[in-house]
C-alpha cells in the first residue's frame, strides 16, 4: 500500500528525523520548506519593519505583508478591512469577548457555549460573564458527544446574546452543524463567534455562505509559522468593537487628553507585529490550496479508516470518537495513565498528544483524568499508522502484565 499524497519529501522535520511518526497535528502542524523559505528569505534579504519607513525594504516588506491580508480574505471570502492579524486563535478569541463582549454583554444577558471548546473560547466569556453579572450556558451534548441543533435550541432564550462554539472539537474530531444554528441564532439576534482552529487544516471556509460574525484560527495549526494567527470580524462589528491593546502603529491622533484610533482592522494590530510569520503565512495557504482540500480530505479519511480498523482489533483500549471526522482519534489504554502510554510510544518515535488537551470539560464528560489524541494529516502514510498500531499493542500488554 502506499499514501495518496506522497509529501513527506516537502516537510524537513520528517527529512531530518527519518523514525518520527508524526501525530501531534492537532498541536501543531508541521511546515513544509515553502513556508520555512519564505521565513527565512525575510530575514536574510530584507528583514525590516513594515509600515514605518518609506525606503524601498520597508515598502517591500510591508508590501510582502499587506498581500497576506489580501489573500486571507480571499482564502476566507472576505472583505480585506474584515482581516485582523493577530498571534493566534487564543489571541483572536480573546480580543472579541474582550473587545467586543465587554461592551455587547449587559447584566442579566445570557452566553451560551459547549462543553466541547478548547480553553480558549471558553475562559475569556467566563471573564466577561463574571465581569458584566451576565450568565454562561452550555449546550448539552448528545450521548456520542456531539453538539446538535435542537439541543443548541433548547439552552436558546430572549436573553441569549452571544454564541461562542467550536468548528472541529479537538478532541472528539466532531463538525459542528455551524450553518443551522447561525441561522438559528441570527433569527434570534444573537452574535456568532467562531472557533476554527482545527477546521482550517480540514475544511474550506466560506465566512460569507456561514455568515458569521467572527471567526479565528492559528497560522501554524494549518501548516503555517506560529505565533501568527486570523481574526475575521464582519465590518460593521469590527468598526464598533474597542481595541485590547493600545501603542505604536494603532493609533491616527494623539492628544495630551485623548486619542483616536485607526479605522479596522489597523487599530487592533498594536506595535511591531511578526512580520516573517505574517508573510510566510501566504506559502501555507498556497500549499494548502495547490492540494486542495478535498485530496486533504480524502487522505485523511483513507489513513483514518484503516487506523480505526486495525484498532478495533485490539483489546484494552478505549476509543472515544470512534466516528471522528477529521482524522483525531482520542482513545485510551484501559489499565493506565495515559501519560504513561505516552511514553511508550516516544520510545517507538511516535509523537502524539496525552492529557486534556486544552479542553477539560470534554475530558470531565468522557469521565476521565485524560486522554490520548492521535491527529492524522497529509504527511502520514499507511506505515505511520502500522507503527503506531505496533507500538499500542506493545503499550496494551505492557500494562496488562505490569
Amino acid at each position: 500500500m502506499q499514501s495518496l499524497l506522497n509529501v513527506k519529501k516537502d516537510f524537513p522535520v520528517l527529512e531530518n528525523n527519518q523514525d518520527l511518526v508524526y501525530l501531534d497535528t492537532g498541536a501543531t502542524a508541521l511546515k513544509p520548506k515553502v513556508v520555512i523559505d519564505k521565513i527565512n528569505e525575510y530575514y536574510n534579504e530584507y528583514g525590516v519593519n513594515v509600515n514605518r519607513g518609506v525606503y524601498t525594504l520597508s515598502y517591500k516588506a510591508t508590501t510582502e505583508y499587506e498581500e497576506t491580508r489580501t489573500m486571507c480574505a480571499k482564502f476566507l471570502n472576505a472583505l480585506e478591512k474584515e482581516i485582523v492579524f493577530t498571534k493566534g486563535a487564543s489571541n483572536g478569541l480573546n480580543m472579541v469577548a474582550l473587545g467586543f463582549g465587554m461592551d455587547y454583554i449587559e447584566e442579566g444577558d445570557e452566553i451560551i457555549s459547549s462543553e466541547l471548546e478548547h480553553h480558549s473560547n471558553i475562559l475569556p466569556w467566563m471573564e466577561v460573564a463574571k465581569k458584566k453579572k451576565a450568565t454562561l450556558k452550555y449546550i448539552p451534548l448528545d450521548s456520542t458527544g456531539r453538539i446538535s441543533v435542537d439541543a443548541f435550541k433548547k439552552v436558546l432564550t430572549k436573553k441569549t446574546k452571544v454564541l461562542a462554539i467550536t468548528y472541529v472539537s479537538n478532541v472528539m474530531g466532531y463538525i459542528s452543524p455551524l450553518e443551522e444554528i447561525i441561522k438559528i441564532a441570527h433569527e434570534n439576534n444573537v452574535i456568532v463567534v467562531v472557533d476554527a482552529a482545527q477546521a482550517v487544516a480540514h475544511m474550506k471556509i466560506d465566512v460569507k455562505a456561514l455568515d458569521c460574525d467572527f471567526l479565528c484560527f492559528s497560522a501554524h495549526k494549518m501548516m503555517g509559522p506560529t505565533g501568527f494567527g486570523i481574526l475575521y470580524g464582519k465590518y460593521k462589528y469590527l468598526k464598533k468593537m474597542s481595541p485590547v491593546e493600545y501603542g505604536g502603529d494603532m493609533i491616527d491622533i494623539v492628544e495630551k487628553d485623548s486619542c483616536i484610533a485607526k479605522d479596522a482592522p489597523y487599530k487592533f494590530e498594536t506595535g511591531t507585529p511578526p512580520v516573517a510569520e505574517a508573510i510566510a503565512f501566504k506559502e501555507a495557504i498556497k500549499y494548502i490550496e495547490a492540494i486542495g482540500y478535498d485530496k486533504i480530505k480524502e487522505h485523511v479519511d483513507e489513513l483514518t479508516r484503516y487506523a480505526l480498523t486495525k484498532l478495533s482489533k485490539i483489546p484494552g483500549i478505549k476509543i472515544y470518537n470512534p466516528t471522528t471526522e477529521v482524522g483525531i482519534i482520542t482513545f485510551n489504554v484501559i489499565k493506565a495513565h495515559p501519560h504513561d502510554v505516552a511514553t511508550i510510544f516516544d520510545e517507538h518515535h511516535i509523537a502524539l498528544r496525552a492529557g486534556h488537551h486544552c479542553a477539560q470539560l470534554i475530558t470531565k464528560w468522557l469521565e476521565c483524568v485524560g486522554t490520548l489524541r492521535a491527529c492524522i494529516y497529509i504527511y502520514n502514510d499507511y506505515s505511520d499508522i502500522d507503527k503506531f498500531v505496533e507500538a499500542l499493542e506493545e503499550a496494551v500488554k505492557y500494562f496488562e502484565e505490569w
